[in-house]
């Protein structure tokens, strides 16, 4: 299983940005998705996580209501679209998938993961 992210790059607070999230050697209607950023220390931070069906979502409390998750199941690829990006959103987005039904939170729940984009976001 392979990842691949693009979409990643330099905005300015308030702009929109879209990531994307390919996959191969998977079927991506077998596998939950999420996206992760890179926090202050070892861990990563989960910013939202999809179910196999596409219907389920999780999202973490910084983001919920300016980014969402979405996915095409056909064309094995996973979005991030986030709205009214602010500073502290800078950082690598990692996508992630774990072969499952229901979306996870947990970093430790994914077992494959792209090399990840960055998004800056400055004046």
């Amino acid at each position: 299983v392979q990842l691949w992210e693009s979409g990643g790059g330099q905005v300015q607070p308030g702009d929109s940005l879209r990531l994307s999230c390919t996959g191969s050697g998977l079927s991506m209607s077998e596998y939950v998705m999420a996206w992760f950023r890179q926090a202050p220390g070892p861990e990563r931070e989960l910013i939202a996580s999809i179910g196999s069906t596409g219907l389920e979502t999780l999202y973490g409390d910084s983001v919920k209501g300016r980014f969402t998750i979405t996915k095409d199941n056909a064309g094995n690829t996973v979005y991030l679209h986030m709205n009214n990006l602010r500073p502290g959103d800078t950082s690598v987005y990692y996508c992630a998938g774990r072969r499952g039904t229901k979306p996870k939170m947990a970093e430790s729940s994914f077992a494959y993961w792209g090399q990840g984009t960055q998004v800056t976001v400055s004046e």
